[in-house]
């Protein structure tokens, strides 16, 4: 029984009365325990309890069901089932499918019906059925870190409400983050209906405010931005990691990807320029990319739109030689594109950056094409309304809080002292997924929900609406947010679902959304691609079936005028010799925090540095020189100036990273918890350095300490010294390229296996590839690929059987980077075959190397003998009695993947082409007396990828995509002159480069 997520204990009789009525076991026996230690009875005992309690928590749904007698058709034992459902971020909804076997989720995969997802996914999605899984998160109501029952809770507020109601809800508050879900929406409005007086502040800490005020300021009116990449002929960000994590990231980088997609005769592709403080995924992709100083962005948007012949726009800005070559090539970029030009800027800027941005989109006539404008919503991040909220806490004025998904106390900016005013309110609820900083301040933490046991629904940003159905019953006493908003209005005991369903068959019934035949019924009801179903149960059950509602999707893109207002940015400061600039920026593993206990993505590599474990300060390598230390140094890092009393000192190693403008650190937000087995004590926060002023950038003072860490990571050197193990080569060559040396592949020993009717081969597109890291998971999810640890890491024993290699090319500051997926090669002349004493290492009649683990005895010859180094060994029962942390736990077991085998300590491991898909796709074959078809075997990264880099098919059949994108002639293998002849290959990676004297690209 884990105790990972327990409130530390002052005594050992504290404990017992913690426990007293949870545990089997007579009146006194755990005391007795705790002072004599264990006996034989004692040990049987919690033998027993230990095993009872993972199978207590796979109770039935609290919903009716029927057994069977006999097998329902679409359901066959040992196959697995697909649930449409959707998992909300940041206010954006993306549709999924959950693999479930027998009712136990393990495995994501996109809907591909849903258009923010389009059958792929990212990597927190993917990761996803780990934390469900996760023995760390929230189990029980506590009350003042005691024990207690949702009963109970529900009473306390019961009592609480009858004061509210007199008052108007005077003295209550919520802090909520930011949702998307119509059923919690219409849940506040009630609320704000009942309680006029009530307080409610949206908070998230990763937000798009500064986005949203840019289009008041633009627009005159509030409004979010709707980015449409897949129209776009030319792209242009200005400190925006478009292709980078984020709600949308499958959709934004989809598009981009697409317009950059490139094969034999093409004469187009999007450029695509980014000017950018940090390295990044969409800076390493770039055809120019140029290294600045966030503070310098203002002064090139100014200058781009200057080029552009927009008057008015900002001030007259000196640029350096490497700035103005950019904003030459940038102008010249989105000119030769009009009207099919996109000019995007992150979220770091200020509100006027944002809005001279709209200008120049509506100057290139883009504006309604590829960016366009939606409505605001209610549960939109508003920083100062946390402020405000928390002075009003402080002054007394708050009595009552309810704090639901978000974590302030950890997240808050550091001049809002939350957690002091918390402790001046007398009734405070953390209603949340982990018992974490906020929950330990809060008289009342009431344990959330995961999105595979929860009943809720979503939107993407256009509005269409998905439901979030469960796929298990809660594994612990969760409770759904639905259900908290609405006991706060009076309605006890009324579960999500109950909730959920009312709210669609009210506007089911109104005539609002499907065939309904009440008042309202028409407008809608009638639109073309709505439902039509003739009663609510038909409707429902397809809306369940397909994932979405269908009539939702009423947020249509705009293209208001522009105010007369003229635009001019303010140029920011730039920091006093001496002093860094220090930038913050959302971690691509742990996001703000939020997914930091979960093991997978702790352990993912970072697509830059591949960093595990942990966040460093990313530095220009001459920057890291000047101050006379290395990689893995600790640095103290403090606000420069002495105007800033709030702010704390943070330490921090330090990790050297071309492409970094000189003099910017780049600090990820997420790390240094208090809270969980994986995540305490990982990486360190930087959040005291975040002001509401200061949120995304800010003048530091750096000094050294002396004292060193050693750095986890997964790549140790980014230079291909020499060799072309990436290959590039400029789209202007494409047609002239013939990079294959298959013809010129040495002689071999080796036999030649008979070719079948099967000859299983992938090829990966670099130019696609941006590095998000969602096939990793995917393929440790889909094999059961276990996590080792950060000791392990440093040691070089990671696990993964997918890596993703970043290569630097370019010079500095002027920078960009080649990412290369390797999994197996599946060599057809395999140097790790031969080499094997025991025949563990086999060619079978498909092509395929197979690793029969059985016969393994690890003397881990095949590894010392594969030129690619793919092969990865179980120095310890990583999966099975030797896991990191608690990974161990029971309930972790049901994450794996019944299809694969989980592997024994002191075998050889690596990637299969996911042969257990394969061999699926064989057996349906055969079933059908036919042979397995082009699309029938997907293998789990291929799948996952949001870019669709990755294809697999069979070389047998000549019409395959594989044969197809092997006839390419930027096609090449990796170390083809070894003659291994791999079955696994890649497309070099194809550039567009503009000059400052040509027209378009």
């Amino acid at each position: 029984m884990s105790t990972a997520n327990a409130a530390p204990y002052r005594t050992r009789e504290a404990m017992v009365g913690k426990t007293a009525g949870l545990l089997p076991v007579e009146d006194g026996e755990l005391l007795k325990v705790a002072r004599e230690g264990f006996d034989r009875r004692s040990v049987l005992k919690f033998l027993g309890l230990s095993a009872a309690l993972p199978l207590a928590a796979c109770d039935a749904p609290h919903e009716e069901i029927v057994p069977y007698v006999e097998m329902p058709e679409g359901l066959v034992a040992g196959q697995p089932q697909y649930f449409a459902t959707a998992f909300d971020l940041n206010g954006v909804a993306t549709g999924l499918l959950a693999e479930s076997y027998e009712g136990r989720p393990t495995k994501i995969e996109g809907n591909p019906d849903h258009p923010n997802s389009l059958g792929s996914t990212d990597a927190f999605h993917q990761a996803m059925v780990l934390s469900l899984y996760d023995p760390g998160r929230a189990s029980l109501v506590r009350r003042a870190g005691e024990f207690s029952t949702y009963d109970a809770f529900l009473q306390a507020v019961v009592a609480r409400r009858a004061e509210w109601s007199r008052t108007g809800g005077e003295g209550l508050a919520l802090i909520v983050g930011e949702n998307s879900s119509p059923t919690a929406e219409r849940l506040l409005h009630s609320l704000q209906r009942d309680y006029p007086k009530m307080r409610i502040s949206v908070f998230e800490p990763i937000s798009r405010e500064n986005q949203r005020q840019g289009v008041e300021v633009a627009f005159g009116a509030p409004g979010r931005v709707h980015l449409v990449t897949g129209r776009a002929s030319a792209f242009v960000c200005l400190d925006h990691d478009i292709l980078g994590p984020g709600p949308e990231q499958v959709r934004l980088s989809r598009g981009v990807i697409d317009r950059r997609r490139v094969r034999a005769g093409s004469t187009t592709m999007a450029p695509l320029l980014v000017a950018e403080p940090v390295l990044t995924a969409t800076g390493g992709t770039a055809d120019e990319r140029l290294a600045c100083r966030r503070s310098r962005i203002p002064a090139l948007a100014s200058a781009i739109a200057g080029r552009l012949g927009l008057p008015g726009t900002g001030p007259v800005v000196d640029l350096d030689a490497r700035e103005t070559r950019f904003a030459n090539v940038a102008a010249r970029a989105l000119q030769a594109a009009r009207g099919s030009a996109l000019l995007t800027v992150g979220e770091a800027q200020p509100p006027a950056v944002h809005a001279l941005a709209h200008r120049v989109n509506a100057h290139l006539g883009s504006l309604g094409e590829t960016v366009s404008i939606l409505p605001p919503r209610l549960l939109e991040s508003k920083l100062q309304s946390l402020a405000e909220l928390t002075a009003a806490m402080a002054a007394g004025a708050v009595s009552d809080l309810f704090v639901l998904g978000v974590n302030p106390i950890y997240s808050a900016p550091a001049d809002i002292a939350f957690e002091d005013a918390l402790q001046k309110v007398p009734f405070t609820v953390h209603h949340s997924l982990y018992e974490d900083e906020t929950s330990e301040q809060c008289l009342w933490h009431v344990p959330q929900l995961h999105p595979l046991e929860e009943w809720s629904d979503g939107r993407t940003a256009t509005g269409l609406a998905s439901i979030v159905q469960p796929l298990v019953s809660p594994l612990y006493e969760g409770h759904s947010p639905l259900s908290v908003l609405a006991a706060i209005g009076g309605q006890v005991n009324r579960s999500g679902h109950e909730i959920l369903l009312a709210n669609w068959r009210e506007r089911f019934d109104s005539g609002e959304i499907g065939g309904g035949t009440g008042p309202g019924a028409g407008p809608v009801a009638g639109a073309a691609g709505a439902d039509d179903a003739g009663d609510f149960e038909t409707f429902w059950r397809t809306v369940l079936a397909r994932g979405t509602i269908l009539g939702t999707e009423t947020e249509t893109g705009r293209a208001p005028a522009l105010s007369a207002a003229p635009v001019a940015p303010a140029l920011t400061e730039t920091p006093e010799a001496g002093a860094f600039e220090a930038v913050f920026l959302p971690d691509p593993s742990v996001w703000d925090g939020r997914f930091s206990n979960n093991a997978w993505l702790q352990e993912l590599p970072r697509p830059i540095t591949k960093e595990v474990w942990g966040n460093a300060a990313a530095m220009n390598p001459r920057d890291i020189e000047a101050l006379g230390v290395a990689d893995g140094a600790l640095v103290s890092i403090t606000v420069a100036g002495s105007g800033d009393t709030v702010s704390r000192p943070v330490l921090i190693p330090v990790i050297a990273v071309p492409g970094i403008a000189r003099g910017t650190i780049g600090l990820t937000l997420g790390y240094g918890r208090r809270f969980g087995s994986v995540a305490r004590g990982i990486g360190a926060d930087v959040g005291p350095l975040r002001t509401t002023d200061a949120l995304w950038m800010r003048a530091v003072e750096v000094s050294v300490t002396g004292a060193s860490v050693e750095l986890a990571l997964t790549q140790h050197t980014h230079q291909m010294h020499g060799r072309e193990i990436v290959r590039e080569v400029a789209l202007s060559d494409l047609a002239a390229t013939e990079l294959s040396n298959e013809a010129e592949v040495p002689p071999t020993l080796y036999p030649e296996f008979p070719h079948g009717p099967y000859e299983w081969a992938m090829v990966i597109d670099q130019t696609a590839c941006i590095n998000c890291s969602a096939c990793v998971v995917a393929c440790q999810a889909e094999n059961n690929v276990p996590v080792v640890g950060p000791a392990e890491i440093r040691r070089g024993r990671d696990m993964h059987w997918l890596r993703i290699d970043t290569y630097y090319t370019g010079d500095d500051e002027a920078i960009s980077t080649a990412s290369q997926p390797v999994p197996c090669m599946h060599c057809e002349k395999a140097p790790c075959e031969p080499m094997c004493p025991v025949g563990a290492a086999i060619h079978d009649s498909e092509g395929l190397n197979v690793q029969v683990y059985n016969r393994c005895i690890g003397t881990r010859d095949c590894q010392a003998n594969c030129p690619y180094k793919v092969r990865r060994f179980n120095f310890f029962a990583y999966n099975n009695g030797q896991e990191f942390a608690d990974l161990g736990d029971p309930m972790v077991h049901a994450v794996h993947n019944p299809d694969v085998t989980v592997r024994a300590r002191g075998v050889m491991e690596k990637c299969t082409y996911c042969v257990q898909r394969i061999s699926g796709a064989r057996r349906e074959a055969i079933r059908e007396d036919g042979t397995i078809a082009e699309g029938e075997v997907v293998t789990a990264c291929q799948q996952a990828c949001p870019t669709k880099a990755i294809s697999f098919g069979n070389l047998s059949e000549s019409g395959s995509s594989v044969n197809a994108l092997r006839r390419e002639p930027h096609h090449y293998a990796l170390l083809e002159e070894l003659g291994t002849r791999p079955r696994t290959t890649y497309l070099a990676k194809v550039t567009n480069r503009i000059s400052e004297d040509r027209e378009g690209g």
